[in-house]
Formats: structure tokens, C-alpha cells, sequence
């Protein structure tokens, strides 16, 4: 067997391990009232960090263009709490005008 393979069963066998780990935890720690808001704001720091990513990242370095104007229009359209469709449009032609005086 080739070391791909070997690879693709050590990671199996370790996704395995880590829901038999999940799956053991006893219910009391899952039920504790820190625990279930550490749970509810990990969705909102790995959104947080995907738009970041997203928004900023090159190959190697740190770029700031059209994305930026982008999200800072999406950012004010929430502010101004306006509906998620008309704030999705406002930023894309934010982004697109960006891009076409650019």
C-alpha cells in the first residue's frame, strides 16, 4: 500500500476516534450552562473567520480591493438593518462598481 493510502487510513481512523470521543463524553459536561454557550458561539467565530479570510486573503499576502468595499457595504446595510436579498445586491454592485472604476 502506498503512503497515500496510509494517510487516508490514519486520517479514518482518527475522524473515527474523534466521534467515539464526542459520542463518550458524559451528559452532565454537555449540559453545563458554559458549555452550551461556548457551543451557540462557535458558529458565529468560524463565520467571522471565513469572511475574514475571504475577504482579505491573496496567495501569500494581504489584500485590500473590491471584496473590502464589498463587505463594508454589507456591514452598513446590517447596521441599517435592511433585508438580507436587497443588502446581497447592494454589495455586489458595490464590489462590481469597485472593480469597473478600479
Amino acid at each position: 500500500m502506498g503512503d497515500l493510502w496510509w494517510g487516508v487510513l490514519t486520517v479514518c481512523v482518527g475522524c473515527y476516534a474523534l466521534k467515539l470521543a464526542g459520542l463518550s463524553v458524559p451528559p452532565v459536561i454537555l449540559e453545563h450552562r458554559l458549555t452550551v454557550r461556548a457551543t451557540a458561539l462557535i458558529p458565529v467565530g468560524l463565520l467571522a473567520a471565513l469572511v475574514a479570510v475571504q475577504t482579505a486573503a491573496g496567495d501569500r499576502e494581504v489584500v485590500l480591493d473590491a471584496r473590502l468595499v464589498g463587505v463594508g457595504v454589507a456591514v452598513a446595510c446590517l447596521l441599517a438593518r435592511i433585508p438580507f436579498l436587497p443588502m446581497l445586491v447592494l454589495a455586489a454592485a458595490a464590489t462590481a462598481l469597485t472593480r469597473l472604476v478600479t
